[in-house]
């Protein structure tokens, strides 16, 4: 079958590394891929083909004015879109934004619908209007594939039909993700960290929302031969690099890793985890895990069926850095602890996200219409 998703106001973030993971493992399957998005990097390094297409941010608090301004343009753009792939089986559907806008498409280009939700239902979504636009967006949709147990748990609680719903993980090519002794001294030396020191290590998205300032706070309560590298991008760089400037040398900042993401968790010891209010699965987690590397979470969010019962750990209260500091320290002064807990993850990662395993659940949701058929 032909799958066109559609994802447009992406960033280099876990979801959409995560939605072009989850087509590339159909097309594994046999499947024709499309993705349009106007994000010209989101196909990485895969069979996945990308097209352009521009329908503006992505729905907020802050952008809907303009949105409601513009959709009619831009429900005509997405249906000249779509009208050039035709035909085509599936569409699939990860934000709001383009689930709405598929809403008022004609029926020929809505042969079979299928929702992707990377993360809770958002704040806005969840009562008046927004609600009611959203619910009734879903009917019709089938399969709901919700990233987590909670996520697909926020979508029945505000009246997504249950029969639709089902949960299907990250899907990763779990093979391709290894711990580097190589690529831990590489990147190391790179950064000038000497050899034995205790790195934390923290791969996000710089974002308000994610409180990657705990992170740095906690590291600073720590001894001076703990090193803290932040690996991302996002609108909250340069205050967080004010941040840091208490920790000096022991800062380092680099972009978001690409193909060498395990070259970089390899370089950490312990990994730290920023979540947002509205998580779903992180795949930076998933991809640390694969690495053998134990997290530190400053929340529970997006990671309760992740961490815990013998691998990682959850700050408590909720991004306090003194919580952090004094987990983190734990790792630091245990190392047979932290290669228990790298062992126990990486196990648990490779049996739940494999590409393949995920890809052939989602093949039998769509073809099947949703988990009730």
């Amino acid at each position: 079958m032909k799958i066109v998703s559609v994802m447009t106001g992406a960033a280099p973030g876990g979801a959409e590394f995560a939605a072009v993971e989850l087509l590339e493992g159909l097309i594994s399957r046999g499947h024709e891929a499309v993705m349009l998005s106007d994000w010209p990097g989101i196909a990485r390094d895969t069979r996945v083909e990308a097209r352009t297409l521009e329908l503006g941010p992505k729905l907020s608090g802050r952008s809907w004015p303009t949105l409601a301004l513009r959709w009619p343009f831009l429900r005509r753009r997405l249906r000249r879109a779509l009208e050039a792939e035709w035909p085509y089986d599936v569409l699939l559907f990860s934000y709001k934004k383009e689930q709405l806008l598929a809403a008022g498409l004609p029926e020929y280009l809505r042969p079979r619908i299928a929702w992707a939700e990377w993360g809770p239902v958002p704040r806005q979504m969840r009562r008046g209007l927004g609600r009611r636009m959203y619910v009734s967006a879903s009917r019709g949709v089938r399969p709901v594939m919700a990233i987590s147990a909670g996520t697909g748990r926020s979508l029945v609680q505000i009246g997504v039909d249950p029969a639709t719903v089902a949960v299907v993980p990250n899907a990763i090519r779990t093979d391709e993700v290894r711990f580097s002794a190589e690529g831990r001294a590489r990147v190391r030396a790179a950064l000038d960290i000497p050899p034995d020191a205790f790195v934390v290590g923290c791969t996000s998205r710089f974002h308000h929302k994610k409180r990657n300032d705990v992170a740095i706070d906690a590291v600073a309560k720590l001894d001076s031969d703990t090193h803290l590298i932040l690996a991302g991008d996002g609108e909250t760089e340069s205050k967080l690099r004010a941040r840091a400037e208490l920790l000096g040398e022991r800062a380092h900042f680099i972009p978001t890793p690409g193909p060498d993401v395990a070259d970089v968790l390899s370089a950490f010891d312990v990994a730290v985890f920023c979540p947002s209010p509205a998580e779903g699965t992180p795949t930076s987690v998933v991809l640390g895990m694969l690495v053998e590397r134990p997290y530190v979470s400053t929340g529970s969010e997006g990671v309760v069926d992740l961490i815990g019962d013998g691998y990682g750990a959850i700050a408590s209260p909720e991004n306090d850095p003194a919580a952090v500091t004094k987990l983190l320290r734990g790792y630091r002064d245990d190392v047979e602890r932290r290669r228990r807990e790298g062992i126990v993850g990486g196990e648990r990662a490779r049996e739940r996200f494999n590409s393949a395993t995920v890809a052939a659940a989602a093949e039998r949701l769509i073809a099947a219409g949703g988990p009730g058929r």
